[in-house]
């Protein structure tokens, strides 16, 4: 498995953002739902190694990232779009890529070929050479996806890949996703409860830091049928129904707790 969870749990001060969450991934594209604050973003910082863990076991491309050396090693093999990525405005995307593409420690030949590679994978061709300060927020974001994936990461983390993509952007992106997959792991957080059915094999729905479902996206749909579940699609009547009773549940052990 290229990534393994076992109890893992971040605390910051009193407040558990994960807590205690198992789960695995090999290759396909992996969904992360949830709403704000559910620990999604937590989750992906870790794995990304960006943030160590208060507890639990990691392992990342059969690694563990606590040790300096082997960490080195998951981040050449990892590609990560945090929510937030941080830019220098006078790049080109060309150069911007390239920045990544030398952080990854990519040998120097390979470099300008897999730049132009990812730049025409994401639809940035025609502006590879423009400064990074004249472009859309949607366009920053496809910027952002190409360094993620420049490397040809066996381990893709993207964090809201999709927030300011148009239809027609998120559609061929969800093609994109498809084609990763076939060979690496790619972990996709984000809102939209469509992208999730349209490009993953696998899905988990995190609530209040704790992992509440995880199985396929017809497992999902199943969970909302017959209920009364808001949502417009089957598979936002399956997320609704299963945040529903999870929060439902926890609210009876907390009431339980408190008469104890």
């Amino acid at each position: 498995m290229n990534v393994e969870l076992i109890d893992l749990t971040r605390r910051f001060g009193r407040t558990h953002a994960v807590a205690g969450v198992s789960l695995q991934a090999g290759p396909g594209v992996f969904g992360l739902l949830g709403p704000n604050g559910a620990g999604k973003t937590s989750l992906l910082r870790m794995m990304a190694t960006v943030l160590p863990p208060t507890s639990g076991r990691l392992r990342l491309l059969e690694r563990d990232p606590g040790s300096l050396g082997p960490r080195r090693v998951i981040r050449r093999r990892l590609g990560y779009l945090p929510q937030n990525l941080g830019y220098y405005p006078g790049f080109t995307v060309t150069e911007f890529v390239e920045y990544f593409a030398l952080l990854k420690d990519m040998p120097p030949g390979r470099v300008p070929r897999a730049v132009a590679a990812a730049i025409e994978q994401v639809g940035l061709a025609d502006r590879a050479k423009a400064k990074l300060r004249t472009l859309s927020g949607g366009m920053l974001r496809r910027a952002g996806i190409a360094q993620a994936i420049v490397n040809d990461p066996e381990l893709l983390l993207l964090d809201e890949p999709t927030a300011g993509l148009d239809p027609e952007q998120r559609v061929a992106f969800r093609a994109v996703l498809r084609g990763l997959g076939e060979w690496a792991t790619v972990v996709v957080s984000t809102h939209l409860v469509e992208d999730v059915g349209a490009a993953c094999t696998d899905v988990a729905l995190m609530d209040a830091g704790k992992l509440v479902f995880h199985g396929t996206p017809a497992e999902l749909i199943a969970r909302g049928e017959g209920s009364r579940a808001a949502g417009d699609a089957p598979l936002e009547r399956g997320y609704s129904a299963v945040l529903a009773a999870a929060r439902s549940a926890a609210g009876t052990r907390s009431a339980t707790e408190t008469r104890a």
